[in-house]
Order: structure tokens, then sequence, then C-alpha cells
């Protein structure tokens, strides 16, 4: 699989070279990284949620090399869905002393093919293949290679044509996000492009991101994940899923955010907590969901989303996205009286009216490539810099 003009040397993959991930599984291939730990895996039979919480957005290689060449086999999950145009492969980032340098892509693996008007999906296996990196900078560096962030990715070998060994802890402080799929990364350019990936950068922190595709629904196990996992700060970024899915009406939502915050402050008791609510989505401002592909640009392979509820089942508890931010606010305000570290962000102050006019969401729910380096942008502005949540007074 790998080539021959260099001298290679294997290195093996292992926890002390690879970032953000919260579990590593041994698969027949090689390793597979999770970012849910196996409890929180076993306690939920969602096979959306498996298939988000193993796509490894933030999750990268880092390691210090001499090296010039690097060579990375890996197995990839592509998704494929019926009557929409083929998805491009997943795209790794080469970044060099913190610098996007190269990207690449691996063809082949395995096919997810996924019937959106049926919800059923069927795997293909396929073989694995190399990601390929020549022509680095000579001299000791740091590098990283971040995995596809829509992609599920199974690790089997690394090679360099140098030694390698863990990066030197650089004391940054550890950020630790929690969020749907825009916090995942849905239609960002690249893994170190998402919008967290970029605030993380512009922060200068270590970036551990809990953002799962249609899985940020105050689900216990995701709480607990979040309590158990060291962190200096902690963002949820929460709403639009509980909104698309149609999960809970406002009774249960006041009740499920207060005890998802009680179990990640019984881990994290004084750790900088900011609450954010959601980004603009004009389908579901005023109208609950649950959100459903719109069949008409489906037949002529266009992916758009609708709104399928009612504005006038609001009286009756169901909720938007104007609901849930008046709650998410009230809620802080109330727990702040008592919690100096727990903060609140709107998200309307990351993308809002004029955004959307401007950079409206192509298909409806989720950012493009530029409105994710927008949002990555203005959080940093917000809750890195003076004066924010997440400022660094030790600086």
């Amino acid at each position: 699989m790998h080539t021959a003009e260099h001298d290679w040397i294997t290195t093996p993959i292992t926890a002390d070279i690879l970032r953000g991930a919260l579990d590593l599984e041994r698969t027949p291939h090689g390793l597979l990284p999770h970012r849910l730990p196996a409890r929180a895996r076993a306690q939920c039979a969602d096979g959306q949620l498996a298939m988000a919480e193993s796509q490894p957005s933030g999750v990268r290689l880092a390691f210090r090399t001499g090296a010039t060449a690097v060579e990375l086999d890996t197995l990839p999950t592509k998704r494929v869905y019926v009557g929409v145009p083929p998805r491009p492969d997943g795209v790794y980032d080469l970044l060099v002393d913190g610098r996007l340098t190269r990207q690449a892509h691996v063809t082949g693996g395995n096919t997810l093919t996924i019937d959106m008007a049926t919800g059923t999906a069927e795997h293909r296996p396929g073989p694995a293949g190399t990601v390929r990196f020549t022509g680095l900078p000579e001299g000791v560096k740091n590098v990283e290679i971040w995995l596809p962030h829509n992609e599920t990715t199974e690790l089997v070998a690394l090679r360099t044509d140098a030694p390698v060994e863990p990066i030197p802890d650089r004391g940054r402080r550890v950020w630790l996000h929690h969020g749907s799929s825009i916090s995942h990364g849905s239609d960002a350019a690249s893994p170190s492009t998402t919008w967290p990936a970029l605030a993380a950068s512009l922060g200068g922190v270590e970036l551990l991101n809990l953002g799962l595709g249609g899985g940020a629904l105050l689900d216990p196990f995701t709480a607990r994940a979040l309590r158990d996992t060291p962190a200096d700060l902690i963002s949820l970024k929460l709403g639009i899923n509980l909104v698309n899915s149609d999960l809970m009406r406002l009774r249960a939502f006041t009740p499920a955010v207060h005890g998802f915050l009680d179990t990640i402050r019984d881990g994290h008791p004084t750790t900088p907590l900011l609450v954010v609510s959601p980004i603009l989505c004009p389908i579901h401002e005023d109208t609950p969901g649950p959100s459903a592909p719109d069949c008409a640009a489906l037949s002529s392979g266009r992916l758009l989303f609708r709104a399928t509820g009612d504005p006038a089942e609001r009286a009756g508890g169901k909720l938007t996205l104007t609901v849930i931010r008046d709650e998410l606010a009230r809620i802080v305000r109330q727990r702040a009286a008592d919690d100096p570290n727990l903060h609140h962000l709107d998200g309307r102050d990351l993308y809002g009216q004029d955004d959307a006019a401007e950079l409206p969401l192509p298909d409806r729910l989720h950012p493009d490539a530029a409105t994710h380096r927008l949002i990555g942008e203005r959080f940093a502005g917000r809750a890195f810099t003076t004066g924010g949540p997440f400022a660094d007074h030790t600086a």
C-alpha cells in the first residue's frame, strides 16, 4: 500500500499522538476513534448518533518529527444519499507548526448508502487507502493530520521517513465543546476549518469537539461524558436538534437543560461554562419541527430541508428556536446568580438576520464554508478576548 522510495518508519498509533478522541476502539483493521466513551455508546441505540460520534470531527494525529514525508493508511466510510449527487471525499488537513500546509483525500473505503425517503441504510465493505504528504519542510517541526470531520475513519498505519514523538505539552487550555451538526462541521470546507476548529486556533486552545450531527439532544450520557472529561473551558450550543427532531416539549426542555448543567457541574463545579443558543435558521425561528427533506428538491437532485410543524402548535409547548433562545437566556440568568462562571451567548450574535441575507444557509439548515469562518471568528472574538468568558487571565 505504501511507496518504496523512502526508508519508512512505522509508528504505532497510540493515544499520546492522537488528540480529540475520548475513546479508541480496536477493530480488525486498526483503531477507530470515538468522540463518546463506550459507556455512552452502549446507552443509545440511535444509528444517527452512532454514525456522528464515530466521525472524527476535531480528531487529529499530532506529533513532532524531522520527517519530510508522511503516509497514513486509513479505512474511511463514505456516505451516499439516494437521489443526491455524490458527496466529495473527506479531506485530510496537514498542519505544520500550526499552519495549514497540504490537503489530501483517501479514495475507496466502505460505503454507507442512505435513503432519506425511507430511512433505510445499507453498508458495503471496501478497501483501505493511503493519504500521502511529501516535500515537507526540513528540520524538526510539529505536524498535525486532521481527520475528515464528516467521514468515519479507521486508522490502519502511520509511516514517516524520520522518527516521531509526541508534541510536548505547550500549556494550552483544553476547550470542550458540545453542539449539533453545525458544531460537528456540516458543510465546512475541511476539518481544520469547521467553526470550532477555527475558533480554537484563534483562541490558542486545544479543541475537544463533541459536536454531534443530529445528536445535541440533552442526553444524560452525553452530559456524563462532558462531566468526566478533563477540560479548562466548556461550551454548549443547544437548540436546533431539539427543534428539528421534535423530541420534546417546553415542559420537558427546561428541567432537561437544568439536569444537563447539573451533571456537568458535578465534575466541573467552577469551570467557565458558556451556553450558546441557536444561530438564526429562518425555517425554524417560529415554526416547530420536525425537519424533513424537501421532496420536490430531492427529486431534482438537491438536498433542502423544510419545517413540517405548525406555528399554532407553540401554544401546546412545541419548541421553536425563538422559544428556546428565550428559555436558555432565562435559565442561565437564574442559575448565574449562584454560578458566576456560567455565561450565555445569543447564537444570533454569531449568525443573524443580516448574515442570512448575505450568506444564506445552502440547505436551509447548515452553514457553508464562508459562514463557518464567520462564526468561528465571531465566537473567538466574543469568548476568548479580554472581557469574554474564556479570556486567559494568566496570559
